[in-house]
């Protein structure tokens, strides 16, 4: 086995075992708790299905996050086998529609309803949060709410289940009798189930959903407290926790609801009988597995850093309040970091995540990051079997899709691997949510028909789109049939300094680094293939070695392709570093500075670092110049480090070099269409 090889294995490896959630003997703060969600090479197919009516919070809101088109939170279908979905809008109602989007109609004013005391207007979970629709609407017409409500309540109504004396808004479980399952707009009865107190204007009842015993579960955050209060760990109280009830008993203390005999808090001394599992933030959308295994999964929005996706199994502890994700959380740091877990981490038996990413704060600091994990559903559905088995879930501001293979998703076991997919309309052009919606908040919402088939909702534009498909991003192009090897002779290649290169025979060598030209800010140095033609189409095969020491940060590497002049090309930069624009990532150089086009740099931070080490590493660089897509492949990975599309240039020769370091190149490669 040669050298470079076990490099690739070793890299794996080590990938592999950051994954597992485990002590540390250093107790510095973890600079990079997660992967960026990788390339899948798979993009989705959205189709158009519906705009709901715009609304608004009453009185106007003054933060501008809640001044959306509208806030539709959910897609589901009504169990009675009528086809219709229902939609609920944060500002207030419940919409239902057809499955192609028409006959859209108010069913239910929840706002209206409930009067004065409804509040919309402060907290982005405020309002109309959830409903679910018994499993026997059909025959019940049962449908259940959850909203809260503020102003006199907070004087005159008093919560049925631990709440703080300050507590500053209430949610409220409501349960609807329909007279008519059937009717077209709701004529009924209501009744109240359970009232709890949150102290701020957010992380109340996230969620409210039937679970496959046919219990209720409520998704309860921890009321904007948990980053400073024992309240996620405190059994005595509801805030920060998963509660499943059931609404059709009445052994609760306010004995509106029962509580089920294989609750697993039932009997400890001290605990609520209702609580299913605890130590919770803002435990925001949750589903369960419909493929056999009805595993519960759960989106959980984090404090500080990390964004995680749990397998939640009765009594299970998500540490928060202790712990973020899989990491250590620490109050009052001053930084917002999060630290290894401690030698003794196993005797507290926390629960840790199965999927997730992280904030990516590269500076550290405690600003808002703008990211929020969207939890979503395993696929299921038959109409797209590339997605089968798939966890899809997002980041629901900027509207990025993700999914995590369900089969590696196992509580206890590695945190499973997540990819990004790719977004496409209807006509099949490459597009993303924010182009979509026009807005640079998205507000990405997931829902799920009765034939498990996916829907993405956006609150920015208030659309609905169903996932008719996917698309290899990767796609067909013509392969051609020239291929350029060999190239290791002085002759192949055109140096812009020739005398920094060496040719020793089996590898091209850029041996002193170069410096800043005039022109474009563009790589400093590199080498041009001559040997051959041009290429339209293009794969790139190469073994690439930093020959700088990393222990100098920011060291690179770059492959040139599409190489027109000194001035028109693309490049791929391979770094230590993913943190700063114009490294670790797919450049275009068009007669102006370089110009940054992947689709992994997010402003501030980019694919993991391709190149950390001195070793030799297999690079493969796809470009369709049909289509403009690109993809760079590292380390014999099946999923592209960094993609991009681009179609400024439509052939070129290929090159190596770097900004201001050295390297060398081996194994090169060339295959295509030449022009």
């Amino acid at each position: 086995m040669s050298g470079r090889s076990l490099t690739v294995i070793a890299a794996l490896a080590l990938t592999a075992a950051s994954l597992v959630p485990q002590a540390a003997a250093q107790a510095g703060p973890v600079a990079d708790p997660l992967p960026t969600p990788a390339p899948s090479g798979i993009g989705v197919k959205l189709q158009e299905i519906a705009r709901l009516p715009q609304s608004s919070t009453t009185p106007a809101a003054g933060d501008s996050r809640l001044k959306q088109y509208n806030r539709i939170n959910y897609l589901g279908e009504i169990p009675d086998g009528s086809g219709r979905f229902f939609v609920p809008d944060m500002n207030g109602k419940l919409y239902t529609l057809g499955r192609d989007g028409s006959g859209q109609r108010t069913y239910l004013d929840v706002r209206a309803t409930i009067g004065s005391t409804f509040h919309n207007h402060q907290g982005l979970g405020s309002g109309f949060g959830f409903v679910a629709f018994h499993p026997q609407f059909a025959t019940n017409g049962k449908f259940y709410t959850a909203h809260t409500e503020a102003k006199d309540a907070l004087k005159n109504r008093k919560p049925d289940l631990p709440s703080s004396s300050n507590a500053v808004v209430h949610g409220v479980i409501t349960e609807w009798t329909a007279t008519d399952p059937k009717a077209a707009t709701f004529s009924g009865t209501r009744r109240e189930l359970l009232r709890i107190g949150f102290e701020m204007y957010l992380h109340g009842f996230q969620q409210i959903g039937f679970g496959p015993d046919g219990l209720l579960y409520l998704a309860t955050g921890d009321g904007g407290i948990g980053y400073r209060s024992d309240v996620p760990q405190d059994v005595k109280v509801p805030q920060g926790k998963i509660l499943r009830i059931d609404p059709a008993g009445s052994g609760s203390g306010n004995k509106k609801y029962g509580i089920p005999p294989s609750n697993p808090f039932l009997g400890k001394p001290g605990a609520l009988a209702e609580l299913y599992a605890i130590g919770m933030r803002d435990p925001y959308r949750f589903s369960w597995d419909t493929g056999g295994t009805h595993k519960m999964f759960l989106g959980h929005i984090g404090e500080k850093v990390v964004e995680s996706v749990y397998e939640v199994k009765p009594g299970a502890n998500l540490g928060w309040g202790q712990r973020e994700g899989h990491l250590t959380y620490r109050r009052n740091d001053p930084n917002c970091q999060l630290y290894p877990l401690p030698a003794d981490d196993a005797k507290f038996g926390y629960t840790y995540p199965v999927a997730g990413f992280d904030h990516n704060r590269p500076n550290g600091g405690c600003g808002d990051s703008g990211n929020a994990l969207i939890g979503g559903f395993v696929y299921r559905g038959t109409a797209i079997p590339s997605l089968q088995g798939k966890y899809i879930y997002g980041e629901g501001v900027k509207g990025l899709l993700y999914f995590a293979d369900e089969k590696d998703m196992r509580a206890g076991a590695p945190i499973a691997k997540t990819f990004e997919l790719a977004v496409y309309d209807s006509a099949g052009k490459r597009t993303t949510l924010k182009t979509l919606t026009g807005k640079s908040r998205v507000d990405l919402r997931f829902g799920t028909d009765a034939a498990g088939e996916l829907y993405v909702l956006a609150k920015a534009n208030g659309r609905i789109w169903k996932v008719t498909g996917t698309i290899q991003t990767q796609e067909a192009c013509d392969p051609g049939s020239d291929v350029v090897s060999g190239v290791t002779a002085a002759r192949d290649w055109k140096p812009v300094t020739p005398s920094r290169w060496r040719f020793p025979g089996t590898e091209v060598v850029l041996s002193k680094a170069g410096s800043v030209r005039p022109g474009p800010r563009r790589p400093n140095e590199y080498a041009v293939v001559t040997k051959g033609p041009a290429f339209g189409n293009v794969t790139i095969d190469a073994q690439v070695r930093l020959d700088t020491p990393v222990s100098q940060k920011d060291r690179d590497v770059v492959i040139v392709f599409g190489y027109q002049s000194d001035t028109r090309f693309y490049y791929a930069h391979l770094s230590s570093d993913n943190k700063i624009y114009p490294h670790n990532g797919i450049f275009l150089v068009d007669n102006a500075d370089r110009l940054r086009i992947d689709d992994q740099w997010n402003g501030s931070v980019g694919a993991p670092p391709a190149v950390t080490d001195m070793k030799w590493h297999k690079v493969r660089i796809t470009h369709c110049t049909d289509t403009g897509v690109i993809a760079v492949y590292v380390d014999g990975s099946s999923q592209p480090l960094m993609t991009a599309t681009n179609t400024v240039l439509k052939s070129g020769r290929v090159g190596f070099g770097s900004f201001d370091n050295i390297g060398r190149v081996a194994d090169l490669r060339i295959s295509g269409k030449g022009q």
